[in-house]
């Protein structure tokens, strides 16, 4: 009995020694994935209807987003608020349009305003409509890539338009915890490529930037690449905001 007492008490030891360690490996992991899953549905929403219109709106300068169509998010996805009659759509987009491995997919401070030419409204809006609705419904990553992956195979998914592109101009937007937290952009869709064609530098899930051509104002990002969507997107920064006032470059 008292080997098995001192047993004991030794592995009491060996486990509060162990203790601190496990405390670090633990936040070094929540520095690593800040945002491991969803939070409450509420803390994406947002409760002023109007409020979201206007933001979805500063998207683009205001010769463009006056007459698009708006969408809103509600609590199984978007819903139209304001029809258009340009043909752009104009949406507040949440973190879950990241990369689906992003430390901040589940962060409920984004919110990214983007206005959609019509050849994206028809063909890469529908991502969005579509990984919204999922991921509301409770859906995890990897059967809303599933999901992504059948759509295409079916053609319930529309292939990608020639031209499609889109603005992020806001100055209200929020796309990351990192920097500035906004940057002032427009993007352009592609099949998947090799960015080197564009001569583009490579975005990571992390935002961090690397390439071969130092000082270009184009970047790869990683949204989509093929996983599953079979799309590429291109960013370039305008230096002005949808106001006309001016904004960092990069």
């Amino acid at each position: 009995m008292k080997r098995k007492t001192v047993k004991m008490i030794a592995l009491g030891f060996f486990a509060l020694a162990l203790a601190p360690i496990a405390a670090l490996q633990a936040q070094a992991q929540d520095a690593k994935t800040p945002y491991p899953s969803m939070a409450p549905l509420d803390q994406y929403l947002m409760t002023d209807r109007n409020a979201e219109i206007a933001l979805a709106r500063t998207a683009a300068p205001p010769s463009i987003s006056k007459d698009a169509k708006v969408v809103v998010l509600g609590p199984h996805g978007y819903e139209t608020a304001v029809e258009g009659k340009n043909g752009f759509v104009c949406i507040v987009e949440r973190a879950w349009m990241n990369p689906f491995d992003a430390p901040e997919f589940w962060n409920p401070k984004n919110r990214s305003p983007i206005c959609l030419n019509p050849p994206a409204a028809r063909t890469v809006l529908p991502i969005t409509l579509m990984r919204t609705k999922l991921l509301l419904a409770g859906k995890s990553k990897e059967e809303v890539k599933e999901s992504i992956r059948t759509a295409y195979e079916k053609k319930e998914l529309p292939p990608l338009e020639a031209g499609a592109m889109s603005y992020m101009m806001s100055k209200d937007a929020y796309l990351t915890d990192a920097g500035g937290h906004n940057l002032a952009h427009l993007m352009f869709y592609t099949p998947v490529m090799d960015g080197a064609a564009w001569g583009a530098n490579l975005v990571d899930s992390s935002n961090h930037v690397s390439g071969p051509f130092p000082d270009t104002p184009l970047l790869l990002l990683p949204m989509f690449k093929g996983n599953p969507e079979p799309i590429d997107v291109f960013m370039v920064a305008t230096g002005m905001w949808s106001d006309g006032t001016s904004a960092p470059a990069m």
